[in-house]
């Protein structure tokens, strides 16, 4: 029984690598399900065992390289201990692993711009939330999403957002986009943006006083500032 998990798991990722190939070589939108049997050198059967349709087979792969990214900049971010230098890391990290990883970042961002039904829709989105989980809870202990209404909406919009617009430029191949630029630059304008974020306006809908305006505070008087970012 152990060995055929492992030979079914091994099929399944040679699959997935083939069907990155494809992707790379094609272009996502020009390959099919029989494209990717042929690269690998599977069976229909083995194929359709595995993954029920075309859309199936780039969730997988989609959910793979999620894991892969996040994995490598969690990493980085947890050795991070101040507000400012996560954030670097949080950018820095994922431009790292786009250059060092252009067929799967390109296929990525192809991936993320389809309408993929939404049984795959959602379960993706449950996937990068628990890859996620770290990430977020250190951010959160930093300081980083205070006054955020979404965390997702704080580090893949505000923090991110810039790196994957930059990113898609780059890997279009356009040369738009300078990678050294995109280095030196996109960090420090992540952390420009979180300084940005005011964590007294939840506040101003919730903790406020009726009479006099006061912010809240904190247990023993403090009221809620600014996270440290030095």
């Amino acid at each position: 029984m152990a060995v055929a998990r492992q030979n079914g798991v091994a099929r399944r990722e040679a699959l997935l690598d083939a069907a990155l190939r494809c992707f790379e070589q094609r272009g996502l939108l020009r390959t099919g399900i029989e494209d990717v049997r042929k690269e690998a050198g599977a069976s229909p059967s083995s194929v359709y065992h595995l993954f029920e349709d075309f859309p199936a087979l780039v969730a997988a792969l989609l959910e793979r390289t999620f894991e892969r990214l996040v994995g490598y900049v969690t990493a980085r971010v947890l050795d991070a201990r101040t507000a400012r230098s996560a954030v670097r890391a949080l950018v820095e990290a994922h431009l790292t692993w786009v250059f060092d990883h252009e067929a799967e970042a390109r296929f990525m961002y192809q991936a993320l711009a389809l309408e993929l039904d939404g049984h795959h829709r959602a379960a993706l989105r449950e996937t990068k939330a628990r890859l996620k989980a770290e990430t977020v809870a250190h951010l959160s202990e930093l300081g980083v999403l205070s006054g955020a209404c979404s965390s997702e909406a704080m580090v893949d919009v505000v923090l991110l957002g810039p790196a994957h617009q930059a990113c898609r430029a780059y890997l279009s191949g356009s040369g738009a986009v300078d990678p050294t630029w995109m280095k030196e630059t996109l960090p420090e304008l992540a952390c420009a943006a979180m300084g940005k974020v005011d964590p007294a306006q939840p506040a101003a809908r919730t903790g406020r006083r009726a009479a006099g305006g006061e912010p809240s505070q904190r247990a023993g008087g403090r009221r809620r500032g600014k996270p440290e970012i030095d």
